[in-house]
């Protein structure tokens, strides 16, 4: 019996035709016989801090953040309609159509850009970890496409995790445009980095 990794529909059966699940269309693993075993054994640790990430890798964060992309469409939308609304506000005859285009430019603007600074200060949050954060086993929870996002015809990935300190389970979500790797699959293992100082503050290693 073949198992979906991604939603846990059951086939009789891997049929060639078919590699995708009809439930969620994620890819069906190989027969047993034509799979190579996977080995927790194998998983390598991350490297001592501090670990060389580039300030630029913030960046690549926030393109696979889906709130992030939302949170920018919504600035530029309201930057928009203010580029559009104030010219007419000053002008005395078009005032009546410039000021509700102003306002709404206005609060669009600024609820977009409020968020989209809260992303970016959660990307600055996730460099640090990853040049600094110490190493603890944890074990993927759920891996989840957001078909809402659409980034360069992908959709965003949500990887789900969660690990033990000091007796205590925290959970940690991660975005990607990239396909995660088999290794991130529901109940596998896998490296978490946290601030020891703030263990709420985490990602995994190495960042998909």
């Amino acid at each position: 019996m073949i198992t979906c990794p991604w939603c846990g529909t059951h086939y009789a059966a891997f049929q060639s035709n078919c590699k995708n699940c009809k439930n969620c269309g994620g890819p069906l693993p190989p027969p047993a016989h034509a799979a190579a075993p996977e080995r927790e054994a194998d998983l390598m640790p991350p490297p001592p801090p501090p670990r060389p990430i580039s300030d630029s890798y913030v960046w690549r964060l926030l393109a696979a953040d889906g709130g992030a992309i939302v949170a920018g469409i919504f600035a530029m939308l309201g930057a928009i309609f203010m580029i559009v609304g104030v010219p007419l506000t000053i002008g005395i005859i078009t005032a009546f159509v410039g000021l509700p285009f102003a306002g709404l430019g206005i609060v669009v603007l600024g609820v977009g850009g409020l968020v989209l600074v809260r992303h970016y200060e959660a990307a600055q949050k996730t460099v640090s970890v990853l040049r600094q954060g110490e190493a603890v086993q944890g074990r993927i929870l759920e891996v989840r496409e957001n078909y809402n996002v659409t980034v360069n015809n992908r959709h965003p990935w949500t990887i789900t995790y969660q690990f033990q300190m000091n007796g205590r389970d925290y959970e940690g979500k991660v975005s990607t445009l990239n396909r995660p790797d088999p290794q991130l699959r529901p109940q596998k293992t896998a490296y978490v980095l946290y601030l020891p100082e703030a263990p709420e503050v985490n990602t995994l290693y190495p960042h998909p």
